[in-house]
């Protein structure tokens, strides 16, 4: 079994991913996270947030819809430079992106053609109805509120605009689990800077080490990072310059955030300028943008954490963002007083952190299913805990046991997590 195979079958087995409408043989390109799986992405996002909102001053968020006037993605040169130029083959009758026909058994193509990647959405009551678009970045819900933010906070340039949320993309071979799908969430920050080459090119740089930072603070190997940085013949239709974060997966080299410097070509799209307050100057401001993907960002972390130690296979992930932080048990699931001592710490520690519980099967079972969770510690409730008001915590990535006073716990593990 290779690599991909084995997190595609843990990612089932614990609950992270499933197939979308998997009882009704699944839809390409769609996926649903499980219970382990949301908290994952879920704190994936906030760190990102924490990071790129919360520590900085210069930034504030927004949460666009989904579904925009038409005229944005006209403006924003999305109906006409959104595409992938796809290949017919001519003995099947599939269709293929010209750049992976390499993948498939038979040779015989049409000749290239354009294909516009934005999904189409039919909204209103009657015939015919209006057609719109679910939106195919989360960006351009950025900039047409870039005024309405401006006049309703105090922001001032330098400033950046965060945002999350869903994108769709008509993708024709989504692939490689969750990396290339038809629904996805981007984590994104657009910040606004003077129309100058030295502070915008300063901006970029600085934007590339923040994002690069961030994943190795994460844990993310960090050989198995680094840059790209876009060729004239493959940069975006917005875009001065251009550099991809990029992770080794199994499938090779693999894009999981761009940083794009992207000019002032979509508020100039949109007809949207900013004037100092202090100098009445009115211009418009160049955009230094950072996009990541949430899926991309979350399966890269379940494959950079795949650890495997004899017949133990853990998930080495880095505490602040597994699904949860504890996982308590009682020793005995059918020993009432064992279970009514581990809910009681149980119930406690919930207040502060994320905690699951498990009584099933025999202790060695429930340390192997935390184990490929990513869960760090364990708490086991035992017999000795009725007598001296300990119990035994055990570490994820040593397999080494301590005993700590229940009352201590709090404090061991708020310690732990910083």
């Amino acid at each position: 079994m290779d690599m991909m195979e084995k997190i595609v079958a843990l990612a089932k087995r614990r609950g992270f991913i499933f197939q979308s409408s998997e009882i009704y043989g699944g839809y390409r390109g769609f996926w649903d996270y499980g219970p382990a799986g949301v908290e994952l992405k879920k704190n994936i996002k906030n760190e990102w947030w924490k990071t790129m909102v919360y520590e900085r001053e210069d930034v504030v968020g927004i949460d666009a819809s989904i579904v925009m006037n038409p005229v944005v993605w006209e403006k924003s040169g999305h109906l006409t430079a959104f595409t992938d130029p796809l290949v017919e083959c001519k003995e099947c009758h599939k269709r293929f992106r010209e750049d992976q026909k390499d993948t498939h058994e038979h040779n015989d193509w049409t000749e290239a053609k354009t294909f516009n990647l934005m999904t189409e959405v039919l909204l209103g009551t009657t015939e015919p109805k209006e057609i719109s678009y679910l939106r195919g970045e989360i960006t351009q819900g950025v900039f047409v509120n870039f005024k309405n933010v401006v006049d309703s906070t105090r922001v001032k340039i330098p400033f950046g605009i965060a945002q999350i949320g869903k994108a769709f993309r008509n993708e024709v071979t989504p692939g490689n689990f969750t990396f290339r799908s038809r629904e996805f969430e981007q984590m994104e920050l657009e910040y606004f800077v003077k129309p100058d080459e030295k502070e915008s090119k300063k901006t970029f740089e600085d934007f590339k080490e923040i994002r690069m930072n961030w994943y190795k603070s994460l844990g993310m190997n960090t050989k198995k990072l680094h840059f790209a940085d876009h060729t004239q013949d493959k940069i975006a239709h917005y875009a001065k310059y251009a550099t991809d974060i990029e992770y080794e997966a199994p499938f090779g080299w693999s894009e999981m955030e761009g940083i794009h410097h992207r000019g002032d070509y979509d508020l100039k799209s949109h007809d949207l300028k900013y004037k100092d307050n202090l100098t009445n100057v009115e211009y418009t401001p160049w955009v230094i943008e950072t996009s990541g993907g949430v899926d991309r960002a979350t399966l890269f972390f379940l494959i950079d954490s795949y650890t495997e130690d004899g017949d133990r296979i853990y998930l080495k992930l880095n505490p602040k963002i597994t699904p949860y932080k504890v996982a308590v048990f009682p020793l005995l699931g059918n020993k009432p007083e064992l279970t009514k001592k581990a809910r009681e710490i149980y119930k406690d520690l919930k207040k502060s952190m994320v905690v699951t519980w498990d009584d099933r099967g025999n202790i060695g079972k429930r340390y192997f299913a935390q184990d490929e969770i990513g869960t760090p510690w364990c708490v086991t409730v035992d017999f000795d805990s009725l007598k001296d008001n300990s119990v035994t915590v055990r570490d994820r990535d040593t397999g080494k046991q301590e005993r700590i006073e229940i009352n201590k716990l709090q404090e061991y593990f708020e310690e732990k997590l910083k």
